[in-house]
């Protein structure tokens, strides 16, 4: 493992601490942490000592140290809904009035996906999607991109006990076709419902990661199939996997190597 740059060593109080909290999610001793934030032993023994005090750390039963019960509690709000909600909503604007069209929010609820935020486009019709709204997870733009970041035996899994309804005439309802379609997917870091999920609808999303790197829904952006056409689609893409990759980077989660540009520079 790297020792940090004497440059990179921080200074302050907070920096220390910091530094120590953030190496000890994967070294687990005094000797490791001084190592790789170099700072001296006897300053992360201290530091250690009250972060154990505040439960932000605690001992392995041997020599080391693990993180705390406290911090992971923290940490592990991220993962709720409303939390998800209030960190995406001003991405949820941002491609609402970039692209034009319906923005989603969505997260996953056992072996299916529910809308808990939308923001309308400029559009001069509204989706039929509202908040609190569940959805398949075989046929939804929201729903393929999430299935896409699981093991093939998990999708199988999931696909084995929420079934593969046919919602229209271009649903996928082969498990093994689907799971071709998730490579492609898995590609591209986009998924598309091309009226798999409603006539007359197209939808693009791409996964929300969390800081434990568990995928826990997505955002999509919709429109009518008139409207939508293939270019444009083509054009969506990158907007939604940069919003998606701004919400996982808020979230703490590990972002993924993928085609297309941040948010900020996605095409209008």
């Amino acid at each position: 493992m790297n020792d940090t740059p004497p440059a990179a060593r921080p200074h302050t109080a907070i920096g220390k601490a910091t530094a120590v909290v953030e190496a000890l999610a994967d070294n687990h001793t005094v000797s490791a942490i001084s190592r790789r934030t170099g700072l001296p032993a006897s300053t992360v023994h201290r530091i250690l000592q009250e972060l154990n005090d505040l439960g932000w750390a605690r001992g392995d039963g041997g020599r080391g140290y693990l993180l705390g019960g406290r911090l992971l509690s923290l940490a592990g709000q991220a993962a709720d809904g409303d939390t998800v909600a209030r960190v995406a909503r001003p991405v949820l604007h941002r491609v609402g009035e970039q692209s034009g069209h319906a923005a989603h929010l969505a997260v996953r609820s056992g072996d299916e996906a529910v809308y808990v935020d939308k923001v309308e486009g400029r559009r001069a019709y509204q989706m039929r999607s509202r908040v609190g709204l569940s959805l398949q997870l075989h046929s939804s733009a929201i729903g393929k991109a999430m299935l896409a970041n699981l093991p093939p035996d998990e999708v199988r899994a999931i696909l084995g006990r929420a079934g593969m309804p046919a919602l229209t005439s271009r649903t996928l309802t082969d498990p093994d076709e689907l799971l071709a379609h998730l490579e492609a997917v898995r590609q591209q870091g986009c998924a598309v419902d091309d009226e798999e999920n409603e006539e007359n609808t197209r939808c693009v999303a791409a996964a929300i990661v969390d800081h434990r790197g568990i995928t826990i829904g997505g955002l999509s952006v919709s429109g009518l199939a008139f409207e939508m056409d293939r270019q444009r689609v083509e054009e969506l893409k990158p907007v939604v996997r940069g919003a998606a990759r701004t919400v996982t980077s808020a979230l703490g989660g590990a972002e993924r190597e993928r085609q297309g540009t941040d948010f900020s520079d996605s095409p209008r």
